[in-house]
């Protein structure tokens, strides 16, 4: 108890150290280097992932999906949910309330607002310099070496406090994230499957009628 204890105080003295712009744990970088370059020679990437929400005074809610990326394109499906983005728009399809929401892709200030949704990109957040970040821990889990890396938004305005990416250490491959949001709710993805370097058409990371038949489409471009 003492050593977990004394762990974890040392943990919460290494997070508070990097505090401003352009801050981060040396130790960190490394392993996210070594992560980003990894993940940057797959010419597509295909993942089966579950995710978990959980929201203040709310029964825990649990969903399985899948990712599909190809360069700046991908696609997201999570039951009749779907998400497509052809690289320049961005479309949130919910059949059951039968809309689907257009969108830009990017943000006009060149800021992806979608990180969060795009397999790849989740490795970007380290280099824009929008969040500091650390290397807090390494346990055995399952038989594999895990280390977690926590990541803490600059601007204090953005919905969630922090970001957790755990890290087969062996493998270099990413096996959960965990965002904390400000209002109490929690995400948690685990990455089950992973497939590499497969073709996929244009077509399906854009949307046609045929997705949702009878749906309304609203355009919130800029």
């Amino acid at each position: 108890m003492i050593l977990a204890t004394g762990t974890l105080v040392a943990q919460k003295e290494k997070e508070g150290q990097f505090t401003k712009k352009g801050e981060f744990d040396p130790a960190a970088k490394a392993i996210l280097d070594k992560l980003k370059a990894k993940y940057d020679t797959f010419l597509s990437l295909e993942v089966e992932v579950d995710l978990e929400i959980e929201i203040p005074e709310s029964d825990k809610q649990s969903l399985s999906g899948k990712m599909i990326q190809s360069g700046d394109k991908y696609r997201m499906e999570w039951g009749d949910n779907v998400i497509l983005s052809d690289g320049e728009n961005l479309w949130t399809i919910l059949k059951d309330a039968e809309e689907v929401q257009l969108s830009d892709a990017e943000s006009p200030d060149g800021e992806d607002e979608n990180i969060l949704m795009s397999p790849k990109d989740l490795l970007n957040i380290y280099e824009k310099g929008d969040y500091v970040y650390a290397f807090t821990n390494e346990v055995l889990a399952k038989g594999k070496l895990i280390q977690h890396i926590e990541f803490k938004p600059i601007d204090k305005d953005s919905e969630y406090f922090k970001i957790r990416i755990n890290v087969d250490k062996k493998g270099q491959l990413i096996e959960s994230i965990k965002i904390f949001s400000k209002d109490g709710s929690r995400y948690t993805l685990t990455i089950k499957n992973i497939r590499t370097n497969k073709m996929y058409e244009s077509k399906i990371f854009r949307y046609d009628d045929s997705i949702c038949p009878g749906c309304r489409v609203e355009d919130l471009r800029f």
